[in-house]
């Protein structure tokens, strides 16, 4: 079954010289030569390395920021928190204005201006003294980080079409799993050393981001010229239907929270469970997306992009269903019963983010790009943004105030991306 399509160097020149690419040809082998030339098709070895770099150094620091704010600040946890709140909301107001640039044209300039944003804000955290340092610090992370996604899924999407596109994604999707892992991993061991461990890690994150702009800017990607001008309605049906899907996916994205906030609170607050449970299902989902992320996407690569993306909502919902089930059960079985569920609810969380940006990037037309990506990811941002304060609220009225309305959203937004989403 042919499901890769490699394009060449030629191509990538071609499109920077706002030429269209070759139609390409190739296999579906998952050879280590074919995995390492889906992770260079948009961009080749530099914008590799720049994801590698980007992910690592996010690894480093994301998970230690609150704790910057509390023990290097001598913030307080709620102040900290709200500061951290603050830069995403901020990144969400961005978001569009990040889509209208990249329609003008842009690709490489906006995707490096999310990392130097990021950089800058390392910066300003190691030269914060109190909580309006640490506010703006937040708010150049979250404007950095909120507007990456459209900034790469743009980029990809310039250098790559088809289902060399959807596999380009994945494979920069597990790519990034890896790299934030390992970049957790040094993190947590680094931190040991005490207070002054964290500075380093601001400081060596902040490097790491100013290394991976240097290397994306230095790309010089444009968006092919376009031959006429899109009149009012070709430019209104397309982000209609866009629009409609972004809404559908507001409820899909509560789910990253089930895993962060959800089921820890389930597990100890719930179920007395040892901590250890939390941990284990985290690192096991994490292996499972790096591993299984890009097979899935390969195998279904026959199937609509719409069919995947609703059949990500049912299993979600099912899972979501079964951990109520299994919580129910209550001490060591319930909280062995949530950690098999969860092999169930990765599987749904791989489906979705295997085939949401892919739709977007496959339906929306060439001169309006930028503006689908955006309206895609803001809705993702509202989801995520809202999650951990709907879900804990939900948890403390009870497990089933939790699950079932989650469940029943989900389904419902599965069933909307079938009857609005875009065929393809």
């Amino acid at each position: 079954m042919s499901l890769i399509r490699e394009k060449s160097v030629h191509d990538h020149a071609a499109v920077r010289h706002g030429e269209p690419p070759a139609p390409p040809t190739g296999t579906g082998r998952r050879s280590p030569s074919a995995l390492l030339s889906l992770l260079t098709a948009a961009g080749g070895p530099r914008y590799a390395v720049a994801l590698a770099v980007d992910a690592v150094g996010g690894g480093l620091l994301r998970p230690f920021l609150l704790l910057y704010g509390v023990g290097m600040l001598r913030l307080g946890a709620g102040a900290a928190g709200l500061a951290l709140s603050a830069g995403m909301v901020a990144g969400l107001l961005v978001v569009p204005l990040t889509g209208r640039w990249i329609d003008r044209g842009a690709r490489t300039l906006p995707a490096a201006a999310t990392l130097l944003l990021r950089a800058a804000g390392a910066l300003t955290l190691l030269l914060a003294d109190g909580l309006p340092g640490f506010t703006a610090a937040a708010v150049l992370f979250g404007v950095g980080s909120q507007s990456w996604p459209t900034t790469h899924a743009a980029l990809v999407s310039t250098l790559t079409e088809g289902r060399l596109r959807d596999a380009a994604l994945a494979a920069g999707r597990s790519l990034r799993n890896a790299g934030l892992g390992v970049g957790a991993l040094l993190a947590t061991v680094a931190v040991s050393g005490g207070a002054g461990a964290i500075r380093v890690l601001a400081g060596v994150t902040g490097v790491a981001w100013l290394v991976a702009a240097v290397l994306v800017g230095s790309l010089r990607v444009r968006a092919p010229q376009q031959e006429r001008a899109a009149s009012a309605r070709e430019r209104a049906e397309p982000l209609r239907r866009i629009t409609l899907l972004s809404l559908a996916n507001v409820p899909y994205a509560f789910c990253f929270d089930v895993l962060e906030v959800a089921l820890p609170a389930l597990l100890v607050l719930q179920l007395h469970a040892s901590p250890a449970w939390s941990s284990g299902i985290f690192v096991g989902n994490t292996v499972l997306v790096i591993a299984l992320q890009l097979a899935l996407v390969l195998r279904l690569a026959d199937r609509s992009r719409r069919a995947v993306l609703a059949a990500s909502g049912a299993l979600l919902a099912v899972s979501y269903l079964g951990f109520w089930a299994a919580g129910s059960l209550g001490g060591g079985a319930g909280a062995a019963g949530v950690a098999a569920v969860s092999v169930l609810y990765t599987l749904g969380e791989i489906l979705y983010t295997g085939s949401g940006t892919a739709l977007v990037a496959a339906v929306a037309p060439p001169h309006l790009l930028g503006r689908a990506l955006a309206r895609w990811e803001l809705s993702a941002g509202v989801g995520r943004a809202a999650a951990p304060a709907v879900l804990t609220a939900l948890l403390a009225s009870g497990p089933g105030m939790l699950w079932v309305p989650l469940a029943a959203a989900t389904a419902l937004g599965s069933l909307a991306v079938l009857r609005l989403g875009p065929a393809r």
